[in-house]
């Protein structure tokens, strides 16, 4: 049976509990869950997106090897629902030992930051034609896959009602990849592979591991950002560049990012 080094009290039996205990931390309680449920930890990793070494630190209870207080709330929360058990009670003990074991709040993640919180940059009267051109040409496309749409469905039946523009087209960036409409937009290109980590505000995990295609993610701001090699990426917050270079130390780049 595996034991959690953080426990207060380790058990003798792999029945899980039915709740937190009185005196039990809430990383070790999801871990006697996962284990009572036959998961490994691997698995759940890939599930949720997370990376392992973030959920090892979750369940051993380790706040300093993992970000601020919102975003590890955001880990439990969606831990808990993969597991099916109640997340409130996880929260509010982790509200109540957070401060013992890192000297900082649970609610001190947007107020107190150490990180500056980056502003939108201004662009040139040259950079924002560009933009229009590019919202103009994304128009096009999306009125051409409509029009060949309706022309599709009028072939077929004439009878058929057309299909609503919501439900049949999606709109696409300029090199073909699908982007979101809704949050804010995060657009990265490289010049050459990197490792990225990005994590926005409910905690949900937008893109992690080695990256060396161009993306486009979209999520609730701030987003915490951690670059291995910031001088490989190049990085958009709403269509607006964000200089990287105030932010890198020893080529690493760690921040919060927001609009």
């Amino acid at each position: 049976m595996e034991i959690n080094p953080n426990s207060s009290q380790s058990t003798g039996s792999s029945t899980a509990p039915n709740a937190l205990g009185n005196v039990q931390r809430p990383g070790e309680y999801l871990r006697q869950v996962r284990i009572n449920q036959k998961r490994d930890l691997a698995d759940v990793a890939k599930a949720l997106n997370i990376p392992e070494k973030t959920l090892t630190a979750l369940e051993q209870d380790d706040y300093k090897a993992l970000p601020e207080a919102t975003f590890i709330k955001g880990y439990y929360r969606s831990y808990a629902k993969f597991l099916q058990v109640d997340a409130s009670n996880i929260i509010q003990r982790f509200d109540e030992i957070y401060a013992n074991d890192t000297g900082l709040m649970a609610n001190h993640a947007l107020d107190n930051s150490p990180i500056k919180i980056m502003g939108k940059l201004p662009g040139s009267n040259r950079d924002r034609n560009k933009k229009w051109l590019k919202r103009a040409a994304i128009s096009v496309a999306v009125l051409v896959l409509l029009w060949a749409l309706i022309a599709a469905l009028k072939s077929r039946s004439d009878d058929q009602e057309p299909v609503p523009a919501e439900a049949a087209v999606e709109v696409l960036s300029m090199d073909g990849s699908t982007i979101a409409t809704t949050g804010d937009q995060l657009a990265l290109s490289f010049n050459r592979p990197t490792s990225v980590h990005i994590v926005d505000s409910t905690g949900k995990v937008l893109l992690t591991g080695r990256q060396a295609t161009a993306t486009t993610v979209s999520g609730e701001a701030p987003f915490q950002i951690r670059l291995d090699d910031a001088t490989a990426v190049s990085l958009n917050l709403n269509n607006e560049n964000i200089s990287l270079s105030p932010y890198t130390v020893n080529g690493k780049a760690e921040f919060r990012l927001s609009r």
